[in-house]
């Protein structure tokens, strides 16, 4: 307004001073005089106008400097949550299957894996045994998914449909602290190398005797481990099997732990040093059974069986060890266990291996982390033209099941396999078992029960 007013001054000021020259020059009339008023008040007007037209455009720049603003602010809450949306958005990538994932900490993975097997047991000497001769079946038929939630937890479920039937293997949520993670729900408790190495993994198509006469399973409870460098220590308190929790009866408990050493030697050496504890009470419901196949699934036919004990407590542990160095590993695993059978001596029985195996291919090497052996991935699969990795492996496999007064018979296994890995997620392998049996639990028909049998199987398999 000051400006304003200094403008209409001036104009004024300089339209009077020109008045007085002419005053002198001749006196103006009144009317004269008068003319010259309107036509300055008309000037004066037209500044005037040109003043409010000038404030209003001002005004006008002003409301359009606002208005700017509130676009631009506008603008970037619109990219703010457009971004914000795009982040929410699924990431699709594509493995051996799809995994689908957010970046707000939501991840889903479906996985499976499908194994069919087929093979032979021979007959030791004139049994009328319809488990022994040919059989084939599948072996596993598995399907799960696992991931992570916000707020860092994990789940894990797996279903497995083989023998037309359907059984619930795992199923799992985790809390993952850094070097600390909770697990609650059903999985393995801890028992050793072998059993805790994916069958996926495995250097035979079964893993040791002692692993299933033992009674080695997945049950429901909760647990904790810790990892960090080459040390790992896992501990819980498990119920039943899921399976078996359907009973209201089912009321056994266990305590489980494991330790493992695993430092990396020289230049491509991996060493595993391990051991483990264990304490079952039976509660309500005594009795055991402790029994095993003749390294084939296919077959219910067991020559070493101690039939049912009153059994009331188990207490077991094990040892293990192996190594990795380039295409040759070797691996060894002992496991005692003791059953507290009232009004007699505690039997103890026996179980272990030890196993060898090299890859006849290039650059191939056992797979190994977090405690067991992993995924082999051939250093030349056949989809880059290569043939893949072909691996041999020899073992021997005791078990017995013999002691106090309990006759339940001895083991002595001499195995030989050939696997061959032609991608990251396929395998084939051909099994070959010489078994002798003392003291079996099946005798034959001339009474004897020391003998042995040969078997023979073969797997073809994927997963993802």
């Amino acid at each position: 307004m000051k400006q304003t007013a200094l403008l209409l001054t001036s104009c004024a000021a300089a339209m009077i001073a020109a008045t007085p020259a002419l005053a002198e020059d001749e006196a103006p009339t009144r009317a004269a005089m008068e003319a010259e008023l309107v036509e300055l008040r008309g000037r004066v007007s037209t500044l005037e106008g040109m003043v409010e037209q000038l404030l209003g455009q001002q005004q006008s720049v002003a409301s359009q400097a606002a208005t700017a603003q509130e676009t631009a602010v506008a603008a970037q809450a619109a990219a703010t949550e457009a971004s914000e949306a795009v982040a929410a958005v699924p990431r699709i990538t594509h493995g051996a299957a799809a995994r689908v994932r957010t970046d707000d900490g939501w991840d889903f993975r479906p996985f499976g894996r499908l194994m069919v097997d087929g093979g032979t047991v021979s007959d030791p000497g004139g049994l009328n045994d319809p488990g022994l001769g040919f059989s084939s079946e599948v072996r596993r038929v598995r399907i799960g998914a696992r991931g992570a939630i916000p707020g860092g937890f994990e789940y894990k479920i797996e279903v497995d449909f083989a023998d037309n039937d359907v059984t619930l293997t795992d199923a799992i949520l985790g809390y993952d602290a850094g070097d600390v993670e909770f697990t609650v729900g059903q999985h393995n408790t801890f028992q050793g190398l072998e059993e805790l190495t994916s069958s996926r993994f495995t250097s035979f198509m079964e893993r040791a005797a002692f692993t299933d006469a033992f009674g080695f399973e997945r049950r429901v409870g909760v647990s904790v481990n810790y990892a960090n460098g080459d040390f790992r220590w896992d501990g819980g308190v498990f119920s039943s099997n899921i399976d078996d929790l359907t009973d209201d009866s089912a009321n056994a408990y266990s305590f489980d732990t494991r330790a493992v050493f695993s430092p990396e030697i020289g230049e491509g050496t991996q060493l595993h040093l391990g051991g483990s504890l264990h304490h079952r009470n039976l509660r309500d419901n005594p009795g055991s059974r402790y029994r095993q196949r003749p390294g084939y699934h296919g077959t219910d036919t067991r020559f070493i069986n101690t039939g049912n004990l009153n059994t009331t407590d188990e207490t077991s542990y094990g040892v293990e060890a192996a190594v990795i160095h380039g295409p040759f590993h070797a691996v060894a695993e002992g496991h005692w266990l003791t059953a507290d059978i009232p009004g007699m001596p505690n039997p103890t029985f026996f179980g272990g291996y030890v196993e060898g195996g090299f890859f006849l291919t290039r650059g191939d090497s056992r797979g190994y982390g977090s405690g067991k052996f992993d995924r082999t991935r051939p250093a030349n699969p056949v989809d880059e033209g290569g043939i893949g990795a072909i691996q041999v492996n020899a073992r021997y496999d005791y078990l017995d099941l013999s002691d106090a007064g309990i006759v339940g018979g001895e083991q002595n296994l001499f195995g030989l396999s050939l696997i061959w890995t032609p991608i990251d997620h396929a395998r084939f392998s051909v099994n070959y078992s010489h078994i002798a049996y003392d003291d079996a639990a099946i005798a034959l028909p001339n009474g004897n029960r020391d003998y042995s049998v040969d078997v023979v199987g073969a797997r073809a398999e994927i997963d993802f």
